[in-house]
């Protein structure tokens, strides 16, 4: 017998640390998600903001934020505690918030001739675009151009921007609160000889997702899947989260009919069988509801007047090495993806 839905109530906000200026119920009613918390959820939610402002945290401690933690550790307190001190560590030690409103990739055309990652507009949910193409995935060139910790620091700022400008913007578009994307990762042009290449870098980059962003996975649609991947995901879901498999779409080359279905073709690049061809193309424009005079607002990191500046070349140096193996990695997912992966798979998961 199917659960009962969760009942509505209204999302208690914290006027010390909550200062929305975007809906704050969920588009969708799930239990643990802002407007359908129950007595016991919303208690634990005060919890964790009291254990964390009694070891001296003060920032990001609004409800929504706690509210991933939570859910990401499926409400147990202490785990949450746990992963949210060491994001904070990790933060600190990468000087995170000041290099964020100072950062600069004028490298970014040039990598993205071997991998494009980029948001680009909405799903018919509203929810930000996010966007991967592995196939020409050359690590030798790459780092002739780039190095490791700035495509990493750039990753983590990417991050940061879904964050805000991107969520805030799309839920006031779209009238309901939204917390996740809808990614595509494309998988054209991976085959075995640059498997190693590609399952490198994304160990590297997973490890963000992982720790320090979680519940950021809508769906995610696999395209162009390689033949025998579908056997290997058959295997790894298993392992998983019943909600996060729903959320997991992998499909070969006749992806396109279930990819508009959820992608206006609209705001799906002309490649990937939509019709957009933005100017300068869709992989350089930036465009969503972020860029919309009537609902962007400035991000609440942008850099305030007077400011001190990092150094121009900060980067994030230690994320290669906290990779941790899961799941996702077995699967060869994005850094999208092993966020919630993490959270639902077994130890053995490794392949």
């Amino acid at each position: 017998m199917a659960a009962a839905p969760p009942v509505p109530r209204p999302l208690e906000l914290d006027p010390k640390y909550d200062d929305y200026d975007f809906p704050t119920t969920a588009a969708v009613p799930l239990s643990g998600h802002a407007g359908y918390l129950t007595e016991a959820q919303q208690a634990q939610v005060a919890q964790l903001r009291l254990m964390l402002e009694s070891e001296g945290y003060t920032k990001r401690l609004d409800t929504l934020t706690l509210l991933r933690f939570l859910r990401a550790r499926k409400f147990d307190v202490n785990l949450s505690k746990q992963m949210f001190v060491e994001c904070e560590k990790w933060r600190q030690e990468t000087n995170l918030d000041e290099v964020v409103p100072n950062w600069d990739y004028p490298e970014k055309e040039e990598v993205f001739k071997y991998y494009p990652q980029y948001y680009h507009k909405t799903d018919k949910d509203g929810r930000p675009v996010y966007i991967e193409q592995l196939g020409n995935i050359d690590l030798t060139a790459m780092y002739k151009i780039t190095t490791a910790e700035r495509m990493l620091t750039n990753l983590a700022v990417e991050y940061e921007r879904v964050a805000d400008p991107r969520l805030p913007a799309c839920s006031r578009k779209s009238g309901v609160l939204l917390e996740t994307c809808c990614t595509v990762m494309d998988l054209k042009g991976v085959g075995i000889s640059k498997a190693p290449q590609v399952f490198n870098y994304v160990k590297q980059a997973s490890v963000l997702s992982q720790n320090y962003y979680p519940e950021r996975l809508g769906r995610l649609y696999l395209i162009n899947a390689p033949w025998g991947f579908s056997t290997v995901w058959g295997v790894v879901k298993g392992w998983l989260d019943p909600v996060t498999v729903q959320k997991i779409h992998v499909l070969g080359s006749g992806y396109q009919k279930e990819l508009l279905a959820q992608v206006p073709a609209e705001n799906l690049p002309k490649q990937f069988g939509g019709s957009c061809e933005c100017a300068g193309g869709c992989q350089f424009s930036d465009m969503g509801p972020w860029r919309e005079e009537q609902w962007a607002k400035p991000a609440k990191w942008e850099k305030k007047e007077g400011a001190a500046a990092p150094a121009a070349d900060a980067t994030i140096q230690n994320a290669p090495a906290d990779v941790k193996e899961g799941a996702a990695a077995a699967v060869g997912g994005s850094a999208a993806l092993p966020a919630e992966v993490k959270a639902d798979a077994p130890a053995p998961a490794a392949a």
